[in-house]
C-alpha cells in the first residue's frame, strides 16, 4: 500500500491513515485506517465523493461543533 497522509501525526498513538492500494480490487483501493486498527475500504469514485463534498463544506458542521 501506498502511503499517502497520517491524520494528527503529531504523537505516536497511531493515528489514522490513508492509503491507496493498487493491488486491491476497485471498489476497495483507497483505504483509510484508524488508531483502533479498524479499516475502511472505498472506490476511488467514493473517495472522490467525500473530497467533493468535504470542498463543498457538506462536513464543515462536524467540525465546528
Amino acid at each position: 500500500m501506498r502511503h499517502i497522509a497520517t491524520f494528527c501525526g503529531s504523537c505516536n498513538c497511531g493515528c489514522p491513515e490513508l492509503y491507496v492500494d493498487e493491488a486491491a480490487a476497485p471498489e476497495k483501493r483507497i483505504v483509510i485506517t484508524d488508531d483502533f486498527g479498524q479499516r475502511i475500504q472505498m472506490s476511488v469514485d467514493q473517495f472522490s465523493d467525500l473530497v467533493a463534498s468535504a470542498r463543498d463544506g457538506v462536513l464543515d458542521q462536524v467540525v465546528s461543533a
